[in-house]
């Protein structure tokens, strides 16, 4: 099959997360407080945020927008066992806010590295998983950035944390149908706002790992200095595995439920369809130079190393990412990508993501000159 002259390269990425940020230490006291934790659960609360390897992270919702005072935000202590917090209208409000800042900041930064002014976008894509407004993010963003108001737009939503591979997925398309095409990226999350009041395990490790920001990239068909080219991208939904991590609509927030399985699933399964999807682009895992591997947690990052057979510092950035930042959902990958850039990594590199389904979504980059 010939191959595409056309080809869509990645030029600036931007990035923005909440300031100030938390440290885990005093995110985990203010969890305890809002939930009115026995000291007994608190002391194990305190050990499950620190197991994280999570330091610090930007939760604009537990910050306030003016004060940065955490406990000045959107949560209040709960009055009894079963005040579950704000509703999800009330927390959506704070999401459109914090959200809508986030994005500008990073698409901002974006089309600054690229040199590229608002108008001359033809196409945006953004991403989310954690709020819906209408008008949302991508009208806001023409306004703010003064993109043209005929700009193509397209919105990915309630993908979960691999949804800025999608969108470069997207983006790439439409750079390939037409190399004219100059696309603006956006995948911004707030996943602060869905704290959740209670004991359920599996949702106080979401409250001790989520975290918001924001990130943006520039596509299009010319290649520059220290730009990424997208050579292909995969997709796999693992069989038997739709309980595995949920992300539903509560009546207190969207609801997040991770299996233990998880870890068990991605050393299972990811190794045989990596080769496989690898093969088919002329490649195999030694010749993968860098990683860009979404930290869904630690153990995660331990699942994907051990599946794939790593060397202990080729998930260095990930980890440098989980911990400075924590796992922001969608924008994580691009944080990850634009670290790896700044360090000088080289191509091939793949990119990964997980998110509900159980579904695998992968980018191969490569660098323009290969």
């Amino acid at each position: 099959m010939p191959r595409n002259p056309c080809q869509a390269f990645i030029h600036g990425i931007g990035v923005a997360a909440p300031a100030p940020t938390i440290g885990q230490a005093q995110a985990a006291s203010f969890a305890g407080q809002l939930c009115g934790y026995t000291e007994q659960e608190s002391a194990w609360v305190h050990r499950l945020y620190e197991r994280t390897r999570v330091r610090q992270r930007g939760c604009a919702a537990l910050n306030g927008h003016d004060s940065g005072e955490v406990g000045q935000g959107l949560f209040q202590v709960a009055q009894n066992p079963d005040d579950l917090g704000p509703g999800t209208a009330e927390r959506l409000r704070w999401y459109a806010q914090s959200a809508q800042r986030l994005a500008f900041e990073s698409a901002s930064e974006a089309l600054e590295r690229a040199d590229v002014r608002g108008a001359e976008i033809t196409h945006l894509v953004t991403a989310s998983c954690t709020g819906f407004e209408a008008p949302g993010v991508d009208v806001r963003l023409i306004d703010s950035l003064a993109l043209d108001r005929g700009v193509a737009r397209t919105h990915i939503g309630f993908m979960g944390c691999h949804a800025a591979l999608n969108a470069l997925r997207v983006a790439s398309a439409f750079v390939r149908a037409d190399p004219r095409a100059r696309v603006l990226v956006c995948a911004v999350e707030v996943c602060s706002v869905h704290f959740h009041y209670g004991r359920r395990p599996d949702r106080m490790l979401a409250n001790a790992l989520f975290a918001d920001g924001s990130a943006s990239a520039v596509l299009s068909s010319k290649p520059r200095q220290g730009s990424w080219v997208i050579r292909a991208s995969g997709s796999h939904i693992l069989p038997d595995s739709a309980g595995a991590m949920t992300w539903r609509i509560g009546d207190h927030g969207f609801e997040m439920s991770l299996s233990p399985e998880l870890p068990r699933l991605i050393r299972d399964n990811l190794g045989a369809w990596i080769d496989e999807w690898l093969k088919g682009c002329g490649l195999d895992r030694p010749g993968i130079a860098s990683w860009a591997i979404h930290p869904g947690g630690p153990k995660i990052l331990e699942a994907v190393a051990e599946a794939l057979q790593l060397s202990p510092d080729a998930l260095d950035a990930s980890r440098a990412i989980l911990e400075s930042h924590g796992n922001m959902s969608s924008p994580t990958v691009l944080f990850i990508l634009d670290r790896l850039r700044a360090e000088g990594a080289h191509g091939p590199c793949v990119a990964l993501g997980f998110g509900p389904g159980l579904a695998i979504e992968g980018v191969l980059l490569d660098e323009p000159h290969r």
